[in-house]
């Protein structure tokens, strides 16, 4: 029996119409995934300044490593990394350019003016990421806010020696594929003024760590296990911190490296 002429070209209109809406979710989607050409690059800055007005403020000798080990991941993860220790450089007009501050190893005062003070702030209130490395914890020692961003203030730390760190928060993209405990040498950070909002990521035993009987603190005081990186969503901003990272050649680590290049893109919002 043949099928009447209408019914057989409503077919037609319906399987040309379903392939046209075809053509266009994939051409939505290839959209997505590929860039636009000529699209900006995102840009991220390094911050590395230490200060102290009689000059006296430990610098650490790991900068240009952390800074090497960052534009490595930048030419890995298609991001453009800047790198500044001057102060100017925190300005609205500036730091709109940037997915991400990363404070890698600055320490002491970190800005110069009050005005830098408010353009930082502005940045994490308008969504900005921001990630700090080892010392960073130790900028900014008077400013409330800052240790709010970061997570904590740096307090002291006992001498250098290994340790076992765990995964506390396995299910973070920087930490991702980490086996779930790990032995490591370092300086472990003890930091206080937590924020209660951070997500605990790393941590380890106090009570397993060496000379502690020679800090002029009372270790109690602080949590066991004790927090080694964390981040949250404060302000508005995006924030990661990880206390680890003193010694320069653990920048070529794939354990640190990788720690620290998920963790900028997750601030980025390049991950979930």
């Amino acid at each position: 029996m043949t099928a009447p002429v209408g019914n057989f070209k409503t077919e037609i209109r319906s399987i040309a119409m379903i392939l046209s809406l075809t053509l266009v979710w994939a051409f939505a989607m290839l959209s997505l995934a590929v860039p636009a050409a000529g699209a900006a690059q995102a840009r991220i800055l390094v911050y590395t300044r230490n200060y102290t007005p009689d000059g006296k403020g430990y610098v650490h000798d790991n900068i240009a490593a952390s800074v090497e080990a960052i534009r490595k991941m930048g030419a890995e993860k298609a991001f453009a990394v800047d790198v500044s220790d001057d102060p100017a450089v925190f300005s609205d007009a500036n730091l709109k350019q940037y997915a991400a501050l990363v404070f890698s190893n600055s320490n002491n005062q970190a800005f110069s003016s009050d005005a830098q003070r408010d353009a930082f702030k502005h940045y994490i209130e308008t969504g900005g990421g921001f990630v700090g490395l080892h010392s960073a914890s130790g900028s900014e020692r008077d400013w409330p806010y800052f240790w709010s961003v970061l997570g904590g203030k740096f307090a002291v730390h006992p001498k250098m020696q290994t340790f076992t760190v765990q995964v506390a928060d396995p299910h973070f993209p920087g930490v991702q594929g980490m086996p779930p405990t790990f032995a490591w040498t370092d300086e472990c950070y003890f930091t206080d003024h937590l924020n209660p909002d951070i997500h605990i990521v790393l941590v380890t035993d106090r009570t397993k760590l060496a000379a502690l009987d020679l800090l002029k603190i009372d270790v109690s005081t602080f949590p066991n296990p004790l927090p080694l990186a964390w981040y949250h969503q404060f302000d508005g901003g995006r924030e990661f911190y990880l206390a680890l990272g003193h010694n320069k050649q653990d920048y070529a680590n794939p354990i640190l490296y990788g720690i620290i290049e998920k963790g900028i893109l997750w601030a980025m919002n390049r991950v979930q």
